[in-house]
């Protein structure tokens, strides 16, 4: 009599089963018809692609942000050059290098580790993003100060700090 048969648990296991797929529909329809279920998902992406850089790089104040990120771009830098995709996989390397906290020490490991054709490649990829960098900076629009406006007339004389004339 204290023996439970096979047919009673599998008939538990299954009611059990049942029951808490039901639960997980339920939940799942309820949260969905919730008014603010939309805008709170908007206003989760929106904080995340906020949180990204355009180029995917994350918020540079999230130190396990970086680190994640760090390790996901050297994995997928050196499968893709494993696989023979080499500009692929040195612009994931790039990327590592970009939020490494030690540029240099990575950089020397990666010549040692890497064919010299696709380290040369990596340092052309590095040139370029600096360069790339440097460009955005100075195309950004400038801050001009005016110190002083000794009237309303001269508003229309300024652009930029300078006068028409």
């Amino acid at each position: 009599m204290n023996t439970i048969n096979k047919t009673t648990v599998r008939i538990a296991v299954g009611l059990a089963s049942t029951l808490f797929i039901g639960y997980c529909v339920y939940f799942d329809r309820r949260r969905r018809a919730d008014p603010d279920y939309k805008k709170k998902v908007r206003e989760q992406r929106r904080r995340n692609r906020k949180n990204a850089d355009r180029n995917g790089i994350p918020n540079l104040s999230d130190h396990e942000a970086i680190e994640r990120y760090f390790l996901q771009e050297i994995q997928w830098g050196e499968t893709l050059i494993a696989r023979g995709e080499f500009e692929n996989g040195v612009g994931h390397l790039a990327n590592a290098i970009i939020v490494c906290g030690q540029p240099g020490r990575l950089l020397e490991m990666l010549q040692m580790s890497l064919p010299s054709q696709v380290f040369a490649m990596l340092i052309l990829k590095m040139q370029e993003l600096g360069n790339r960098a440097q460009a955005e900076i100075n195309d950004a629009p400038k801050i001009v100060k005016v110190k002083s406006i000794e009237s309303a007339d001269n508003l229309n004389e300024i652009s930029c700090g300078q006068s028409a004339s």
